[in-house]
């Protein structure tokens, strides 16, 4: 008997849009190095180009604006690198600032590379969220003042509980006490309009295989006139920013990824927050003590995040793939850790609380009839692994929900 298939995990990745595949597959023979002035090469380098077009103009770009990198990793790695680089050479060298102010909440490559420059004699600060994941703008102002910082740098989307933040007044502040902006927007860009020059940021960083692309390209937003640092060194290519041959192919996927983001993003955006309410709506009234993560309004209507009174994460992921549904227990670049997430915990609710949620992230193909296969398979799910837990009491205090 065959398992019906359900991926509710999009946020850690999405499949190949088809007109992403048909393209890649037609450019498989355009190999040639987008350096090389021969015609092959000036075939490649067209390619290319026309894709940074798109991409630029897809986030209110220009095209030189636009470096190509590995991932959105290696994006995030390349900002905070800037502010410890030694090299005379470089731009920014002449007037570091040793304040980097970031948050409790962001994804693993910021709070990692954070810690490196903390390691380094920076005085790394880390903003508090409230209980639906909102960054304090009170505290931002508090550690700003009489401070020389040199970044500030705040997910616009977070990639575990979906809260959205307020980049534009976020991005105002930061240049209000000379610090540049820098927002991680993988999650953000293909969900929701993004415009770098509304939000007023210096750099902002895009991953492909979030939006229907392929993996392994990324792009970085870097503002004209911005200080800049090589994070990949050793070749001229990408105007002197990164290093290495270009990824010609993920390129032009990538290219062809925020066309179709263009194309079919506001009629999906309409659709999911349909059955992101529905799924919820299931939720409540269907499974006691379930507690929803991240803002009720104010976040992607993609994502939702919920703990489970009584109930293990992993548990409940484990289930759920046995019945042919796919969720996260929370950041998939950390899911090899069995620490609670710190996303989590930095909006307040327990350890215990915690290591009981879920992420069920939607996508393009999400339908009706997914939701109400969720629907009908979780709340027997919860119930076997709470009738199984000593963890969980039947007349246990609900926990209070957003």
């Amino acid at each position: 008997m065959s398992v019906k298939k359900v991926y509710l995990d999009h946020n850690a990745t999405t499949p190949l849009h088809p007109e992403v595949k048909k393209v890649m597959r037609e450019a498989m023979d355009k190999f040639g190095n987008p350096s090389s002035l021969h015609s092959v090469g000036r075939e490649a380098r067209k390619y290319v180009e026309e894709a940074r077009a798109k991409t630029a103009g897809f986030i209110g770009a220009s095209p030189e604006e636009i470096v190509f990198v590995g991932s959105g990793s290696e994006a995030n790695n390349t900002v905070l690198s800037i502010f410890s680089c030694a090299s005379k050479s470089c731009s920014f060298h002449s007037e570091v600032k040793k304040v980097v102010v970031t948050t409790a909440i962001e994804h693993p490559c910021i709070i990692e590379s954070s810690k490196c420059l903390k390691d380094r004699g920076f005085d790394v600060r880390y903003l508090d969220v409230d209980s639906f994941g909102k960054v304090s703008i009170e505290q931002l102002e508090d550690i700003l003042k009489g401070r020389k910082a040199g970044l500030v740098s705040v997910m616009m989307a977070n990639n575990e509980i979906g809260t959205l933040q307020d980049i534009k007044l976020i991005a105002e502040i930061a240049h209000k006490y000379g610090a540049l902006m820098h927002t991680d927007a993988v999650q953000a860009v293909g969900k929701i309009p993004v415009d770098v020059k509304k939000l007023d940021v210096d750099f902002l960083t895009v991953s492909g295989h979030k939006i229907y692309g392929p993996k392994g390209i990324g792009m970085l937003f870097v503002k004209t006139g911005t200080p800049f640092c090589p994070f990949v060194r050793g070749g001229h290519q990408e105007m002197g920013r990164r290093a290495g041959t270009e990824n010609t192919l993920g390129i032009i996927g990538l290219g062809k990824a925020v066309e179709m983001r263009a194309k079919e993003m506001a009629a999906e955006d309409k659709r999911l927050k349909g059955l992101k309410k529905m799924l919820a709506q299931g939720i409540r009234k269907n499974i006691p003590d379930a507690h929803f993560n991240g803002h009720p309004e104010d976040s992607l209507v993609s994502t939702l995040n919920v703990s489970f009174k009584g109930a293990e994460g992993e548990a409940i992921l484990l289930y759920l793939d046995l019945a042919g549904i796919a969720v996260s227990t929370g950041s998939a670049c950390a899911s090899g850790s069995l620490d609670p997430s710190h996303v989590l915990l930095a909006t307040g609710i327990s350890p215990e609380l915690a290591h009981g949620s879920i992420r069920i992230s939607m996508g393009r193909l999400t339908d009706k009839k997914d939701i109400e296969y969720v629907l009908d398979t979780l709340p027997g799910i919860i119930k076997k692994i709470r009738n199984m837990s000593s963890a969980y009491s039947k007349g246990g205090k609900n926990v209070p929900k957003h």
